[in-house]
């Protein structure tokens, strides 16, 4: 995990002061976590982003294990160094997993978008949903959470990016842990994710 980590991190130190675009906050989902990073969906996204007529920049600045206060710990950093257009926060998938109080995730959440928004920034947020056994009470709840951020500060939302990748009969989907997708499925989860993206940049 820990190469994993170095290589996200070394990616969003790359890219100079002031490189706007798109600031990725993500955990093991878009950190490529098991695969090689070329091959996870923000890579994928930055290439295909990197194939239009005016490039968009991508800094992915997702750590695995990360949480929603993880993320918001690192956020002020990021969106002082790096002044994106774009914030796609991509976290909660490891607080609901350690059973953390949903209330607490969508106190994180809610202050993440509010200070990209502050920062003149655009969010877009990835939901997750969890497995069925962690209780439906529970379960509802967090899927809620981020229904309830993208309402309260009015910005969109997939509601599960990994839809059509976890819970599904083709299991190389998924790696052999039943948590982290595949290769095969990082174009699957660039597809779930690619609706919004493409809307913010026909406004740009």
């Amino acid at each position: 995990m820990k190469k994993y980590l170095a290589i996200v991190l070394l990616s969003a130190l790359a890219w100079p002061v002031s490189a706007q675009g798109i600031l990725v906050v993500g955990d093991s989902i878009s950190a490529a976590f098991g695969l090689e990073i070329s091959e996870g969906w923000v890579s994928l996204l930055e290439e295909r982003l990197q194939a239009r007529e005016e490039p968009v920049p991508v800094v992915n600045a997702s750590v695995s294990g990360d949480t929603t206060a993880g993320g918001l710990a690192r956020l002020p950093r990021l969106l002082e160094r790096h002044e994106p257009d774009l914030v796609v926060i991509e976290l909660g998938g490891n607080d609901g997993l350690r059973g953390m109080a949903p209330a607490n995730m969508q106190q994180n959440l809610s202050q993440m978008v509010k200070l990209a928004l502050e920062a003149d920034a655009e969010v877009l947020l990835l939901g997750m949903q969890l497995p069925p056994n962690y209780g439906l009470r529970f379960t509802e709840a967090f899927a809620q959470v981020f229904v309830d951020v993208s309402e309260e500060h009015e910005v969109p939302l997939v509601p599960f990016v990994l839809e059509g990748i976890a819970g599904v009969a083709d299991r190389s989907l998924m790696q052999a842990d039943g948590i982290h997708p595949t290769a095969a499925a990082q174009q699957r989860i660039l597809d779930n994710a690619w609706p919004p993206i493409e809307a913010w940049l026909e406004t740009q």
